[in-house]
Formats: structure tokens, C-alpha cells, sequence
């Protein structure tokens, strides 16, 4: 297999400058082989992958190397694709939207720069990741709280700049950022906010600083590389309450949705919780052929079997509190007194305070148990996520789950789905499980993806986050006027990159030389295959 490179590059530029790269950040951290081109293809492709294959990966170790990096990227016009730490799981891992960009990996720049106990914060490297903050924060007995993914074997600064999402009052990890340094595609050093003053010794205490502010710009972006981000911390409560919550009927989403909306819109409960179906159980600890080896989605009788042999509901959810004694206890009395009336039973809440093992409180430590779900066919498991955004309203979240269950039966695939809750927003993640051995169901799978960015538009809602394979369908969605969020991404791109040199289709962002060869995802395969 030839490298995969863009039209514009050939053998020998690309060789020079693989060269230069080696000069700045040492031979062994320039990976250009076929095994190590493999290793940063997305494990969990809907297909081969191949269409996303990267032409090399280079690790640089500092700031000062990743701009010395993208000026000779500049020089030769290399294309070049950012990760923290490329386990984006679910929405591409490591692999770029286009083939032939060199990963600019920036797994090695891994430093716990600070932890401010008395002002709650952390400045982070991208490298970190959540074990790495959690474990630190656990040794030093620093009593700071950070919030974790569901899957967190990926970089803290990495989740946040995706937008991704934990469990404590701190989960909307896009919203605690406080300063970032980010390198522009020119290769020139920024810091926003404060840290845009030399010296400045508020740069993580306040999230803006004079004139525009700019952190958000290089949230899913391809506008810069992030190389350090300030993060806020949660101060360790006084106590936590917890209660595991079950609702045996589909229906009962509606009635659940719209009380609990009431009270994360109050404050009452200050952290996003996930309403899943029961497939979150079934699909983490057993396999399908457990339960049913037919053709098509789980039958309605099978569902009743799961739900039974497991003892939840159709649907369960974990409710927290967090903070002083007296005003936990006085928002249990009132989460009990919207909730058990429907419930029509007591709710049962476990406690933690202050000195108890932190196992015990409501807030996970870091796991990456939830990727078992990709064993649920067997064979080489996979998944993407669908996750349109939609208002905090029951009868929308239950309309939205009938039709989304016909679909996927349309399409012969388990409805595997969630809803997070926001103050004034639900996530509805459904996850689209498959065996990547099994043609049909990658085809199905495919197929099902597309079909719901449609449907999903149709009824005004639009996905938070997408794999790098339907970022351009995605990006496509938000029409209004003429797409004109697209083209003022696309100017800020063409100012900011003249070269298109960084990860070029990002967010469905192409620079100018890429616009009409790459946009679509059809035309990004037509590309690729000249690399098989």
C-alpha cells in the first residue's frame, strides 16, 4: 500500500518533509511506516476506515516544537491533523476527516502544569488525561473534584474542546474552560483571555479579557492547536446524595423529562444525568446472541426479557446532590416531592460526606466500562453516536424515541439510546452498535447515520458533535441563510490558514484549496482510493 497523499504533494516533498519534522522533534517520533499509519485508523470505522488514512503521525514534546512543526508544514504545504491523545471513540479516534494529513499527535506534551487548590483550577497540557488528573488530584489529597466522561481513557483539554460531557455540576466541561495558549496555523503563540497580558496572575479566575474573546473560537475548530488550557475544578462537598431511578414504561420519558427539567432549570439538581434505555445494561454485560440470534432489531418480548433479567426499567437514571449538608437535604425534600408521586414509591438515597472513601460519593472516577457495549454483536465491535440537541420538553423526548425505534428497525439495528439532561437542553445520544466484520449491518449502519441527520433536520434539531465521516452533512444542516455560518467559518479559515496546511474538514471546515475536491463525503472517498 502506497502513502496516502493530497494531489499537490508528491514522494519526494513529502519525504523532505518528513525530514525537517525529524530534524525538530527526533527520528523515532516521526511514524511513517504502513503499521504505524494502521495504528491511527479509527478502530470503531463504520467499514475499513481506509477513506480516513493518515500519511504519517509526528509527536512533538513542546509548544516550541509543534510551531516549529507547522512552519515547515507551511513550507512544503503538509497537511497536518491535531489530537490530544486520539481517543475520540465513537466519533474517529485518531484518524483525520482527510486522507493523507499527517497526525500531529500531542500525546507527549502531557504536564500537570498547575492545580490552584484555593481558586479551583487546573492548567493542563493536552496529553493528560483523566486518569492521569484523577490519580494526581488522589496523591496529593488535593480535595478539588474533576469530572469524567463515560469513556475516559481519552485527554481532559481533548473532551472539553469537543464539547464532551461528565456527571457533577461541572460536566458541561466546554463551560469551565478559563484560558487557553494555542498555536496558530502559522505556527504563531497566543493566549487567551487574561493570558493575553505578559504576566497576568488572574489568566484561570476569569474566562474573558479585554475585547473579543476568543477560547470558544478553537472549540471543534481547526483555527489553531490548543498546547495548554486552564480548566475549573469542583470544590469537594460537604456531602453528596444519590439515588438510582428506574422507569418501567417507554411512555414514562415524558413525565420524567418535564419534572426533571423543572428542577435542573431551578438548580435543584445542578449536574447533566443520562436517561438510558435498557440496552445500557444488556449491551455492557452480555451479547446479543445471548438473548436473540434473528433477523432485525431486539422484538418488543425480548426487550421485556432484558428488563426482567435485569431487574431496571425501560429506562434508568441516576439523580445527584452536591454541597452543604442543609442544602442537600433541603433539595431532597424536593426532588422526593416531584418525583416519588409518580414514582409511586420512595426514593432511595445513599449518602456520602466529607472523610467517607470517595468510591462512595456522586461522582465517578475515571472507567472505561462503558466501551464494552462494542462487544454486543461480537466479531470487531463498533459504534458511532447520533446526538441531536432538542429543548427540555416530554412529549418532543417521547416523539422523538418512537420515531427513532422505528428507524432503527427499519434499518435492522437495536435502538441503543440516551438522553442527557442540560438546564435548558436534552442531549438524545443513540449510539448505532455494529459489527464491522458484517457488511450488511456496517451498510445499514451507514445508511441508518444518514438517514437520521435528515430526520433530524426536519424536525429542527441539529447534532452537538458527529464522527469525521458525516462532518460535512452535519455542518450542511445549519442552512440558514444560506449557510452562512459556513462560509464566516470558512473566511475566519481562509484568513487564519491561507496554506490549509490544519485539519482541513474539521467541523466540516475546508480551506480554500480543499473546498470543492474534499466537501462530501463521497468525493473524500473517490480520494482515498488512490491509496489502496
Amino acid at each position: 500500500m502506497t502513502t496516502p497523499l493530497p494531489p499537490h504533494l508528491s514522494e519526494a516533498t513529502f519525504s523532505r518533509a518528513l525530514t525537517r519534522f525529524a530534524e525538530i522533534v527526533g527520528r523515532e517520533w516521526v511514524l511513517s511506516t504502513p503499521q504505524d499509519r494502521h495504528t491511527y485508523l479509527d478502530a470503531y470505522a463504520v467499514g475499513s476506515g481506509h477513506e480516513h488514512m493518515p500519511a504519517a503521525a509526528v509527536a512533538p514534546a513542546s509548544v516550541e516544537e509543534v510551531q516549529a512543526l507547522l512552519r515547515v508544514a507551511n513550507e512544503f504545504k503538509v497537511p497536518l491533523w491535531q489530537i490530544s491523545r486520539g481517543k475520540n471513540l465513537g466519533y474517529g479516534a485518531a484518524a483525520p476527516v482527510m486522507p493523507g494529513c499527517v497526525v500531529l499527535d500531542l500525546s507527549r506534551m502531557n504536564r500537570i502544569l498547575e492545580v490552584n487548590e484555593k481558586h479551583g483550577y487546573c492548567l493542563l497540557e493536552p496529553g493528560v488525561g483523566f486518569y492521569d488528573l484523577y490519580n494526581y488530584l488522589r496523591e496529593h489529597n488535593i480535595p478539588l473534584w474533576m469530572s469524567t466522561p463515560g469513556n475516559a481513557w481519552g485527554s481532559v483539554v481533548g473532551n472539553a474542546l469537543e464539547r464532551g460531557l461528565g456527571y457533577t455540576p461541572y460536566g458541561d466541561h466546554a463551560s469551565k474552560i478559563c484560558g487557553m495558549e494555542v498555536v496558530l496555523p502559522s505556527g504563531e503563540l497566543v493566549r487567551t483571555g487574561l493570558g493575553a497580558m505578559g504576566g497576568n496572575v488572574a489568566w484561570q479566575n476569569y474566562q474573558y479579557g479585554f475585547g473579543p474573546s476568543w477560547d470558544q473560537m478553537f472549540v471543534q475548530s481547526n483555527f489553531g492547536v490548543v498546547t495548554k488550557m486552564g480548566l475549573w475544578l469542583m470544590p469537594e462537598p460537604e456531602m453528596t446524595l444519590q439515588a438510582q431511578i428506574y422507569l418501567p414504561r417507554e411512555d414514562d420519558i415524558a413525565w420524567a423529562i418535564d419534572e426533571l427539567g423543572e428542577l435542573r432549570l431551578r438548580d435543584v439538581i445542578r449536574h447533566p444525568f443520562v436517561f438510558g434505555n435498557y440496552l445500557h445494561d444488556a449491551a455492557a454485560l452480555t451479547q446479543r446472541s445471548e438473548w436473540y440470534e434473528g433477523e432485525g432489531a431486539l422484538p418488543d418480548s425480548v426487550i421485556e426479557q432484558i428488563i426482567r433479567h435485569f431487574n431496571i426499567g425501560w429506562w434508568k437514571f441516576r439523580v445527584a446532590l452536591f454541597g452543604y449538608e442543609e442544602e442537600v437535604r433541603a433539595q431532597e425534600k424536593v426532588v422526593r416531592a416531584a418525583l416519588e408521586p409518580q414514582l409511586g414509591s420512595e426514593l432511595n438515597f445513599t449518602s456520602w460526606r466529607r472523610g467517607d472513601p470517595l468510591e462512595q460519593a456522586a461522582a465517578r472516577a475515571p472507567s472505561v466500562f462503558a466501551l464494552q457495549i462494542v462487544n454486543w454483536h461480537g466479531g470487531r465491535g463498533g459504534h458511532i453516536g447520533f446526538s441531536p440537541v432538542m429543548p427540555t420538553d416530554g412529549q418532543l423526548a417521547l416523539a422523538q424515541v418512537k420515531r427513532m425505534k422505528a428507524r432503527y428497525a427499519e434499518f435492522g439495528l437495536d435502538y441503543y439510546t440516551s438522553f442527557t439532561m442540560g438546564q435548558r437542553h436534552i442531549n438524545n445520544v443513540n449510539l448505532i452498535l455494529y459489527n464491522r466484520d458484517d457488511e450488511r449491518m456496517v451498510q445499514n449502519a451507514d445508511a441508518l447515520f444518514r438517514t437520521l441527520i435528515t430526520d433530524a433536520q426536519q424536525a429542527g434539531y441539529a447534532e452537538y458533535r458527529t464522527h469525521i465521516s458525516y462532518m460535512d452533512p452535519v455542518a450542511a444542516s445549519f442552512d440558514f441563510n444560506d449557510h452562512a455560518l459556513l462560509r464566516l467559518n470558512e473566511a475566519v479559515k481562509d484568513t487564519l490558514d491561507p496554506n490549509g496546511i490544519l485539519a482541513p474538514g474539521k467541523s466540516g471546515i475546508w480551506p480554500r484549496q480543499y473546498r470543492d475536491q474534499q466537501r462530501g463525503s463521497e468525493a473524500a472517498a473517490r480520494y482515498a482510493r488512490k491509496e489502496v
